[in-house]
């Protein structure tokens, strides 16, 4: 990463995935943050309870991800939302709602501490992340559903794209 990693550094985050690879490469690409782990949901809901995490990275198949994200927006621990099957609008949809403040694709575990980073701080600055996710990642949702994929809940979508919150 080439930019200040002052968002990440010794910031304490929870990674939620039932994939160890995908553990693993968010425990390398994390290296300036205190990564604890969870490859299930019973020991990721015990450590949310326990522990006041700076961020949660949560996988939505495999671990209950979406009820995750509802503890985890209990205890005002921010979430970010990393799915490859659940890759849909539908989904995403519903991580909004639920109070997701923003979802990645598997596809960017290259970038995750950039991405990261940035969110963080539009976070902590009490700015829009999901603006920011949409200016930086809106054309790979548009690739993936197709360009018109908002038009299936057109009402959702107006009244989100007018302030990127719900």
């Amino acid at each position: 990463m080439t930019q200040n990693n002052s968002f990440l550094k010794n910031k304490h985050i929870l990674a939620v995935d039932d994939e160890s690879d995908v553990i693993e490469t968010i425990q390398e690409i994390l290296e300036e943050a205190i990564v604890d782990v969870a490859q299930d949901y019973e020991t990721a809901s015990q450590k949310i309870l326990k522990t006041q995490y700076d961020l949660a990275i949560l996988d939505i198949m495999g671990v209950n991800g979406i009820t995750l994200l509802e503890e985890c927006v209990k205890r005002k621990i921010p979430a970010i939302m990393l799915t490859a099957n659940s890759m849909n609008p539908k989904s995403l949809i519903e991580s909004i709602k639920k109070g997701a403040i923003s979802y990645l694709s598997k596809e960017h575990l290259s970038v995750l501490d950039s991405l990261i980073n940035d969110i963080l701080s539009k976070h902590k600055q009490g700015r829009s992340t999901w603006k920011f996710s949409f200016e930086k990642l809106g054309n790979n949702f548009n690739k993936r559903f197709g360009n018109d994929w908002k038009d299936d809940d057109k009402e959702f979508w107006d009244k989100f794209d007018k302030n990127y919150y719900i």
